[in-house]
């Protein structure tokens, strides 16, 4: 019996090898390998500050010491199927196949799997979006693998040397030549200020080295939760700048807005981006619960995660801000579009206001009739078929001007027939309330005195 399986759109390296099943006939295998398709990184921690690469061997950590795994899936539109080849081809072994599809498998979840445990936020948009983030983790006593799409700033660890951040830096100056420094101090750039403007975080060197595996679990999360604060940033930041482009630009930039459907698109992002937090609503709750019966997992980290949880609950609101925003200016858009089509069609009845008189006297004076003036057909056979055909109009206009005026005439007669009869029922009401009243004055009377 033989399994083939079938090589995916890349280039890759096919290996087949023999393995033995558990009734003990042999099976082929095909295993397809992808060199340099995704990033990998894998780091082992001491326990006491420190950290150091090691090689991608997925083993275990001995002792205090906690081994930390990474794959960094290539964003594209590439199909789920082959993410998960990918992770087959760089996790397995030692993971099983359950394992990758708890990992690469869209949606929240959040459990245990084959003893691990294992949660993810992935969202189902397509990969290629920059508002599709997808994060998975599996966690045991000493390892943890996590598995994201594309790369998340801050996520991982570098050395520490010389920071950016904890520089003096100066102002540039354009009258210097480029790569020229004043004095000691560090000349920033204007886009790449504008780039930190945007970071919710530190630089990688500036992390600090988890001491335990809760430390780095939260870390993971928490980088998470920046990678979402800083797509939020960006778009707050966006979306200014397109409302100041909206009220100073003209036709033509408020036309290509329409045009582009720029809002729309803004709008499905962020609808996006809300799934992703309403996923980490579901997932960082559950992975608390879970993470709390652990006994290595520490109790500042719990309190750390409900902080985080409390975090995305603000972005959440913060999102719905940013969807309201756009979901104004994009009613103000359509009212201009609906403005400029009101003042074409302004123009279209100003020239038909024009044309239509006219039209009317050369249809008039073109008819194919007899007897039509100044035309010098004085026959008397057919000198009355201009004067029978406008006889003939005159009936079918009043006919039309009746049918579109007999609602409104109808409207007003059962109104007046209405109004009448009220006021007559009203009269007759009055007239037996007042004979009544005389009646039971005129018997209430004894002895001159009535009765109270």
């Amino acid at each position: 019996m033989e399994l083939e399986e079938e090589e995916p759109s890349g280039e890759g390296e096919v290996e087949e090898m023999d393995q033995v099943i558990s009734n003990g006939t042999p099976v082929k295998v095909t295993r397809t390998h992808f060199p340099g398709a995704v990033r990998k990184k894998a780091y082992t921690f001491d326990g006491l500050g420190s950290f150091f690469t090691r090689e991608w061997d997925l083993a275990e950590g001995r002792g205090n010491e906690f081994c930390w795994y990474h794959v960094e899936l290539p964003k594209g539109n590439q199909k789920q199927a082959l993410s998960a080849q990918y992770l087959i081809d760089v996790l397995c072994p030692p993971l099983k196949l359950q394992d990758i599809l708890s990992l690469v498998s869209n949606g929240p979840f959040c459990g245990h799997v084959d003893g691990a445990l294992v949660f993810r936020v992935n969202s189902p948009g397509p990969a290629s979006s920059n508002f599709t983030l997808r994060i998975a983790a599996r966690i045991t006593e000493n390892s943890l693998i996590t598995v994201s799409l594309g790369r998340v700033p801050r996520l991982g660890f570098s050395p520490m040397g010389q920071s950016l951040l904890s520089e003096i830096p100066s102002v540039e100056n354009p009258n210097l030549a480029r790569g020229e420094e004043e004095g000691d101090a560090i000349v920033i750039r204007e886009h790449v200020l504008e780039f930190l403007l945007t970071m919710n975080h530190s630089e990688e060197a500036d992390n600090p080295v988890p001491r335990t595996l809760s430390n780095l679990v939260i870390h993971v999360i928490d980088t998470h939760v920046d990678h979402i604060q800083d797509i939020v940033t960006k778009l707050e930041i966006e979306l200014d700048a397109v409302e100041l482009e909206v009220d100073k630009g003209g036709f033509s930039l408020k036309k290509q807005m329409l045009d582009d459907r720029r809002f729309p698109k803004m709008h499905l992002n962020l609808q996006r981006l809300l799934q992703v937090i309403a996923y980490g609503e579901q997932v960082f709750p559950r992975v608390r619960e879970k993470c709390s019966t652990k006994s290595w997992f520490g109790s500042e980290d719990i309190v750390s995660l409900e902080e985080m949880i409390g975090r995305l609950r603000r972005l959440k609101e913060n999102v719905g801000f940013i969807a309201n925003r756009v979901t104004a200016i994009q009613a103000g858009l359509d009212s201009w579009q609906a403005e400029q089509i009101n003042k074409k069609l302004y123009y279209l009845s100003f020239l038909s206001l024009i044309f239509l008189p006219l039209s009317i006297i050369t249809g008039v004076f073109g008819m194919n009739v007899g007897g039509v003036p100044w035309t010098g057909q004085d026959d008397p056979t057919i000198k009355a078929g201009f004067r029978n055909v406008m006889i003939l109009s005159v009936v079918v206009l009043l006919l039309l001007l009746l049918c579109f005026t007999f609602p409104a005439i109808y409207a007003r007669i059962a109104a007046w027939r209405r109004q009448r009869a009220l006021r007559r029922s009203w009269s007759l009401n009055r007239k037996s309330f007042l004979k009544r009243t005389v009646r039971g004055e005129s018997q209430d009377r004894v002895d001159g005195y009535s009765r109270i």
